[in-house]
């Protein structure tokens, strides 16, 4: 009895052991770097919140000389937290143009900046198109800053209808208004990849707030950017924002009050809320496309043409089935209204809406009376969402020599013409054949 019962146990425990390797072999690894340790303990909150996503974390001092992105030309991290403003240079072979290099090869970044965000982050920032104000500077609201401020007016509350109108990236729930303490961004508005994701009041500005204001600050009102990201071409994902403080336990917990007169108080800030939507997109958890199928064929038909071409004037159905994933619920049918199919030569010959049937969407249309290599392109770029690009190449032929009408009815004009005509000459020929003169008297 106690041998099947210490058989039991072990292979109970030897089973416990195995699946927390399998799950922490499957969850994606991130890499944090820290000015200091301390700030695990600071930032617990949010750190727990991505341990409960599936992500495995592994803490390092951003100056640590043993730091390692990639190993025998592999990433040994899917994503990287630089929660360490100060560093004046990375540790390692890391630098700004190895974290450049991880963007390019498809890696997530997820970076926060401070009042004293040092010049290795400010690059790291300007590769993606966020510029960093400089050192000593601050985000300064005289009209919407919290009552726990100091003084200088840098605790700022950020109202939530400055967010971007992108649930993928902000959440779709209602969030309380924003604690926010740090330095202001720009983004580079010819870079049409770049995200504006938080952006501060009319009053803002950024400045040093204990130096005189003696010339244009580096951003001032709508133009002062708090959070901003960018998705780049290849999906990879970054957001930097300017304040650390916005992902720390004391902002998470925080309540909420401005100054002004009537200012509304919340018990809580929805900074929490707003750093795990931010997490969850960076780290593509959320916002994330797939193609499933394509298809396409004549109407009636479920394959593509046997011939390989199809035929100018014919009728053709365009199918494509995507899908959505979602945390906690994997790949779903993405729901839309938008999804367009283009049927291209050079230009476009036909731009259609599909018709979405739960994540199956399907367009009917005629071919172009026009023959060549042509393709069937789905471009799918949307705010917030991984872009989605779909060709699929086939060729149109003109009608052959036994496929063309016998009689064209526009025609009918003429072959009337021609047939009175022809008749026309036949009646006369007979006339003219059959008529003959009386023949007059000799004696006349």
């Amino acid at each position: 009895m106690l041998r099947n019962l210490i058989g039991i146990v072990l292979f109970l425990t030897i089973g416990t052991l195995s699946s927390r390797q399998q799950n922490t072999e499957n969850a994606e690894r991130v890499l944090v770097l820290v000015d200091n340790l301390s700030t695990k303990e600071t930032h617990s909150l949010f750190f727990k919140n991505l341990v409960r996503d599936g992500f495995t974390l592994t803490f390092k001092v951003a100056d640590d000389p043993n730091i390692q992105l990639k190993k025998y030309g592999e990433y040994l991290f899917e994503h990287l937290i630089l929660f360490s403003p100060a560093v004046e240079e990375f540790g390692g072979s890391l630098n700004v143009e190895s974290i450049t290099q991880f963007i390019d090869d498809g890696g997530n970044i997820l970076a926060a900046g401070s009042s004293n965000t040092a010049e290795a982050l400010r690059d790291v920032a300007a590769e993606c198109g966020l510029e960093a104000d400089e050192d000593g500077t601050s985000v300064i609201d005289h009209l919407n800053f919290d009552t726990k401020d100091e003084g200088k007016h840098t605790l700022i509350v950020a109202d939530t209808t400055h967010l971007v109108q992108a649930p993928a990236i902000v959440g779709e729930k209602k969030l309380n208004p924003l604690l926010f303490q740090g330095t202001g961004l720009v983004a580079d508005h010819k870079n049409p990849l770049v995200v504006e994701i938080l952006t501060a009041s009319y009053s803002a500005y950024s400045h040093n707030p204990d130096e005189p204001i003696t010339e244009y600050p580096h951003s001032a009102g709508r133009n002062t950017l708090l959070i901003g990201g960018l998705q780049a071409r290849n999906n990879a994902r970054v957001i930097f924002s300017g304040s650390l403080d916005f992902f720390s336990d004391a902002f998470f917990t925080a309540s909420v009050e401005k100054s002004v007169a009537g200012g509304k108080k919340s018990d809580k800030s929805g900074n929490q809320e707003l750093a795990s939507a931010l997490a969850r997109w960076c780290f593509k958890q959320s916002g994330v496309l797939r193609t499933v199928k394509v298809n396409h064929h004549l109407v009636g038909e479920k394959a593509p043409p046997a011939s390989g071409t199809y035929t100018i004037n014919e009728d053709a159905v365009f199918t494509i089935d995507i899908e959505e994933f979602k945390a906690g619920k994997g790949w779903v049918p993405y729901r839309a209204k938008d999804v367009q199919m283009e049927f291209v030569r050079i230009d476009p010959f036909v731009r259609m809406m599909l018709n979405d049937k739960n994540g199956h969407f399907e367009g009917k249309f005629k071919i172009p009376d026009d023959y060549g290599v042509f393709q069937f392109k789905v471009d799918y770029v949307r705010k917030g969402l991984t872009r989605l690009y779909s060709t699929t190449q086939f060729s149109v032929r003109p009608l052959s020599h036994n496929q063309y009408e016998r009689f064209i009815v526009s025609a009918y004009p003429y072959y009337a013409s021609s047939f009175s005509m022809m008749f026309g000459v036949f009646l006369f020929s007979i006339v003219f054949l059959h008529y003959k003169e009386d023949a007059k008297s000799k004696t006349e």
